[in-house]
């Protein structure tokens, strides 16, 4: 085992200005059960997430109220099954069923650990070494996936032991046997398993405490408040894609827009007809998405595209280069886009994510 655990903001700090970041609202700092059990009530009728399906008209939402409903369900089926205090290896296409699945781990007292879905070309040996590595219990994922690598799985010994479970499949009458677990803020929250960029991947063990403390931290640099709005077409299993596009927006209590990465990866043109038509302020990816935007987007691509709105794009997870955010500049600015926006920043896995940002409403360095 290879997993550490580091206090919740260990050697951060952020100088920034005082933000009114919730106004009216006192949402807990405890964990993350806690928070959305807040929103739930506080505004349970506003949109959580949504999801934009491929052809950018269609979307899929999900409300706060039926988030916790989905989350509660989720989580006692999972004590049913009498898996409280175990492990979750997340599977999942993209889409709103990997966020209930996620909030439902911690609905139950089950450590989520997610891992990128299995694909037909992939070996499902690293799968079944993270899960073996992280002692999981279950697998969660959607019906089609459990039934596409039924078989499969008999090439990978750590997930054929394990039940597979569809939660989409869970019936949302379960709620009402849900009775909510005592949570102590340094249990496990997660088990987020690192990029392996410098080596080979590592999972990392961070409490409900390392994940509020994050999500802090990244509230208060990015300067957001929950009138705003985000979106992200990062991997969920990826610790920016995670905290990004969802534990930060469900801090902040804003609504989020979610798409798969495939969709900007094969039309980039969506990442910003997303921001435009929801009036996006955070937004952010590594560095070759500005680089991939300015190259595949045409002029008659960006007809009626207006990004006035977005106010912070931030740039992690590689190297940072600013020829490449001077020409995503020179290209967009015309349609709106601010070149104080950039905001380079570098964060890691085992710091729950942010290290270090400079400050929102200057330029980039």
């Amino acid at each position: 085992m290879a997993h550490e655990r580091f206090p919740a903001g260990a050697g951060i700090r952020f100088h920034h200005e005082s933000v009114s970041l919730f106004d009216q609202y006192s949402p807990p700092e405890s964990n993350f059960l806690e928070r959305l059990r807040y929103w739930a009530v506080a505004i349970p009728d506003e949109i959580a997430f949504r999801f934009l399906d491929k052809d950018e008209e269609d979307f899929q939402s999900v409300t706060y109220s039926q988030l916790d409903l989905q989350s509660r369900a989720i989580a006692a089926k999972l004590i049913s099954m009498g898996l409280r205090g175990e492990r979750a290896l997340l599977m999942y296409p993209p889409g709103l069923d990997f966020v209930a699945s996620f909030f439902g781990c911690h609905y139950a007292g089950v450590t989520p650990v997610p891992a990128y879905p299995p694909r037909r070309n992939r070996n499902m040996g690293r799968i079944s070494a993270i899960s073996e590595d992280a002692r999981a219990s279950i697998v969660l994922t959607v019906r089609p996936v459990a039934k596409r690598w039924q078989g499969a799985v008999d090439d990978a010994p750590g997930l054929k032991r394990i039940p597979w479970l569809a939660t989409e499949e869970v019936s949302l009458e379960m709620a009402n046997d849900w009775l909510k677990p005592k949570i102590d803020n340094n249990d496990l929250g997660l088990i987020q398993y690192t990029s392996g960029s410098t080596g080979s991947p590592k999972g990392v063990m961070l409490s409900h405490s390392n994940l509020i403390a994050n999500s802090r931290m990244i509230t208060q640099a990015f300067s957001i408040d929950r009138t705003q709005s985000g979106c992200s077409w990062l991997p969920l299993y990826h610790d920016m894609g995670l905290v990004g596009g969802i534990l930060n927006p469900m801090y902040c209590g804003m609504a989020d827009t979610i798409m798969s990465p495939v969709s900007f990866l094969t039309r980039p043109i969506r990442w910003l007809r997303a921001i435009s038509r929801f009036r996006v302020a955070v937004s952010g990816g590594p560095n070759f998405a500005y680089a991939w935007c300015t190259m595949k987007i045409s002029e008659e691509e960006c007809e009626g595209l207006d990004l006035s709105c977005w106010k912070l794009a931030f740039n992690g997870a590689e190297p940072v280069r600013a020829d490449v955010m001077d020409a995503f500049t020179e290209k967009f600015s015309k349609y709106g886009f601010d070149h104080t926006a950039h905001y380079p920043c570098y964060g890691m896995a085992e710091t729950t994510l942010i290290v270090t940002g400079g400050k929102r409403t200057e330029a980039p360095i």
